[in-house]
């Protein structure tokens, strides 16, 4: 059996990786595009002075809550690599009317559960402290069907609360309107919580106290690898190299469905190869899957088609400690959706992971981008951008020791109202197409942890099928042989 793999993004490279340790197929190839492998991983290591500056592209941690990403560390080698955030300085501020106000503590799973830390929050108005008193006495409703995640907690914990404390959390995750976003497909267990406890604080309580906001064994609720999360993908890529063919630069066109005794895919190749392989999985972005699956299923293209993205950026700007007017005492601040700014949060790198400047030195990273925002799309007008984003909250003026843009167009999906019945129209077409399968951010889950799970799940899929039909065909073939 032959498997081939489309996108050598962390969900591809995942799927990979847990196809060779089946031993099941005689063949497994990794085509990827681009001329590196990772994805949205991208990890510059840029050495200074007497250390290096760790600069992350894409994401820069992952969240140990969910196990897959630290198992697959664990199996990598890289388990005792991993590091917490600093524990010492943990600081999280909003832009609030210009100026940086600290987070209320006790933000359990994003729902506040610290009412004096609330009582205290300059964040909110007493009127709007009030409005959330009221979640400890307002009945669950009953709603009919998905509800976005702006009108649930708005409903819950009033619109102040929503504006000026979770709408900034929640854009910092998916970069997303927060009043588009369907409650079911990015925080499912808030409505849980709701029925379950009468009570989102409550609720949020109850959780924070049974798992202390970290995972099993872990040091802190999000990790990364000491020289930046490309050493999963170095490790993934140096674990395949001797199971796997491994192709980079390698665009496919489309894919056609062949019926033969089992279902075979065709694959065209940019370069006029044709590639014929027994199971397919697509780990590429939705819409990308849904051009390459267009030519033979126009259904399920459509429902791919259908899941929207934001276009993001981040740049990373380095100072002489020396340079900057305040301290950064913490991991940096959000800013609020209604604050205006261009800027979607600044990361404080340097203080959240001490070890990825030199000593004396700062390194902070800017985010850009979120749904409905049009951004300037040039490394020049990104940089001014940001320049000026940290002159205003920070008073930084100061030159720059070095700089770092990053754009990433189409790269965050939104999971806006609707999304479950995507999911399932997606779902139900692929039953009709025995041994293809797809992985990736665009689903069930943007984090990587998600889309290493998302790539395990897919081998598991076509592997199951496989088996079945192979079978299938074996025995047909018999009959057909013994008359």
């Amino acid at each position: 059996m032959r498997l081939t793999i489309i996108g050598g993004g962390i969900a591809g490279l995942s799927a990979a990786y847990y196809a060779s340790l089946t031993n099941y197929y005689s063949q497994i190839t990794l085509l990827e595009s681009d001329s590196r492998w990772g994805g949205k991983i991208a990890t510059e290591r840029i050495p200074f002075d007497d250390g290096q500056f760790i600069i992350e592209g894409g994401p820069d941690t992952f969240l140990a809550t969910k196990p897959w990403g630290v198992a697959l560390c664990k199996e990598l080698g890289l388990g005792e690599r991993l590091h917490g955030t600093n524990p010492h300085k943990k600081n999280t501020y909003v832009l609030h009317k210009g100026r940086l106000l600290p987070l209320p503590d006790g933000l359990a799973m994003m729902i506040p559960s610290d009412v004096p830390s609330i009582l205290r929050s300059r964040l909110l108005t007493w009127t709007g402290k009030a409005r959330m008193g009221l979640d400890f006495v307002l009945p669950a409703k009953h709603v009919n069907g998905d509800e976005s995640l702006g009108a649930f907690i708005s409903r819950r914990l009033g619109r102040e609360a929503y504006e000026n404390l979770i709408e900034p959390l929640m854009s910092g995750i998916y970069a997303g309107d927060g009043d588009r976003l369907s409650l079911a497909s990015t925080f499912p267990y808030l409505r849980d919580l709701e029925l379950k406890h009468g009570s989102l604080a409550r609720g949020a309580l109850k959780m924070r106290q049974q798992s202390n906001g970290k995972a099993p064994g872990s040091r802190s609720a999000f990790l990364t690898p000491t020289t930046g999360l490309a050493e999963i993908v170095e490790a993934l890529v140096e674990s395949l190299k001797s199971k796997v063919e491994l192709r980079l630069n390698t665009r496919v066109l489309k894919i056609t469905n062949l019926q033969l005794p089992i279902t075979n895919y065709q694959l065209d190749l940019e370069t006029g190869e044709t590639l014929s392989t027994d199971a397919l999985i697509l780990a590429t972005p939705a819409f990308i899957s849904a051009q390459l699956l267009a030519s033979f299923d126009p259904e399920l293209a459509s429902a791919l088609q259908s899941i929207p993205y934001a276009s993001t950026a981040t740049v990373s700007l380095a100072y002489r400690l020396s340079d900057l007017p305040r301290g950064l005492d913490g991991y940096g601040y959000v800013i609020p959706r209604r604050e205006g700014r261009n800027a979607l949060a600044c990361t404080w790198t340097s203080t959240k992971f001490p070890h990825r400047a030199p000593e004396g030195y700062a390194l902070i990273r800017v985010f850009i981008g979120r749904a409905g925002q049009d951004i300037p799309w040039n490394e020049n007008d990104l940089l001014a951008l940001s320049r000026e984003e940290m002159k205003l909250t920070l008073g930084i003026t100061a030159e720059p020791l070095l700089s770092r843009v990053f754009m990433w167009e189409n790269a965050m999906p939104q999971y806006n109202l609707g999304h479950p019945e995507i999911l399932k129209r997606i779902d139900a077409a692929l039953e009709k197409y025995p041994s293809l399968a797809l992985a990736g951010s665009g689903y069930r889950g943007i984090g990587i942890p998600d889309c290493i799970h998302s790539g395990e799940l897919a081998v598991e899929k076509v592997t199951r099928d496989c088996k079945v039909f192979g079978d299938l065909a074996e025995q047909n073939n018999f009959r057909v042989t013994n008359g």
